[in-house]
């Protein structure tokens, strides 16, 4: 029986650091952001929702279903994570940000790999260095677990994880497979290192 994996890419959050402009949005080298995180892991899911809050006409062009917050506030990537949980029927679903344009394009076999050979409940990636809280790879039965949390007034993620049965993924080999882009001037470091 082979397993279905879906993917949840979280574009829903303010982007105070790049000017509250979109960062799925904001082109990296010619091509939004979101795009690239897309190329990385359509290979590797059978499908891919969108979690926006704003732009959501712009984020439809990509030919993904655009889900928005159930809470609305802007509560940060656990709200986008239930929403994306309580819209799959998949046996597992892939968290990533829009803002990974690098990410390992072996993510979910090695996550997987690691959540099996443990008999664990999800799995977080690392880069040799520190957890990387935003990209996991859980079961969406934990939905109401992660609600509960939300709802209690709880926002740190790694607080919630630590809660269940979590293993940690090491990507060391691929050390800038997470590097993100929070600011204009990260943008611009990035776009020169993937053109070298």
């Amino acid at each position: 029986m082979s397993l279905q994996i879906d993917a949840v890419i979280l574009a829903g959050g303010m982007a105070r650091r790049m000017g509250g402009n979109d960062k799925g949005l904001v082109e990296l080298n010619a091509q939004p952001m979101i795009k690239h995180a897309i190329d990385r892991i359509k290979p590797q899911v059978k499908e891919i929702l969108i979690n926006a809050n704003r732009n959501q006409t712009s984020y439809a062009e990509f030919g993904y279903p655009v889900i928005s917050d159930e809470d609305t506030g802007y509560l940060g990537p656990l709200a986008g994570m239930i929403t994306a949980m309580g819209n799959t029927q998949a046996d597992y679903l892939l968290v990533v940000p829009c803002d990974c344009p690098l990410l390992p394009t072996d993510l979910v076999s090695r996550m997987l790999e690691k959540i099996e050979s443990q008999g664990a409940e999800l799995a977080v990636a690392s880069d040799g260095k520190r957890e990387q809280p935003v990209v996991l790879l859980l079961k969406p039965g934990l939905r109401d677990s992660m609600k509960a949390f939300l709802d209690a007034g709880e926002r740190k993620i790694d607080f919630w994880y630590a809660k269940h049965h979590c293993v940690v993924a090491d990507f060391a080999d691929q050390p800038n497979a997470f590097v993100n882009v929070n600011t204009p001037e990260q943008k611009q470091q990035l776009a020169e290192a993937i053109a070298k």
